[in-house]
């Protein structure tokens, strides 16, 4: 699972730099490597990032850890009383 994740990390950081091109620079990577914004290439390309995306999501969901949004503070129970 951990290979997982660097791949969609990876992933998802690659889609992100397109993000911002596009935005910064009015320049689409994806579709200018492919040729086109629907060609088949970049529609797989923009699938693949966006099932990227949504594993990043439930990952830690499914491997039991949940969605933390703070850090936990490791405190013995002496110090919690």
């Amino acid at each position: 699972m951990v290979i997982a994740n660097i791949i969609s990390y990876i992933l998802v950081l690659l889609g992100a730099v397109n993000w911002g091109l596009y935005g910064i620079f009015d320049f689409n990577l994806v579709s200018w490597i492919f040729q086109g914004p629907r060609s088949a290439g970049s529609i797989i390309v923009y699938v693949i990032i966006t099932l990227a995306a949504i594993w990043l999501v439930i990952s830690p969901i499914i491997s039991g850890h949940g969605l933390r949004l703070r850090m936990r503070e490791n405190r013995t129970p002496e110090e919690v009383k």
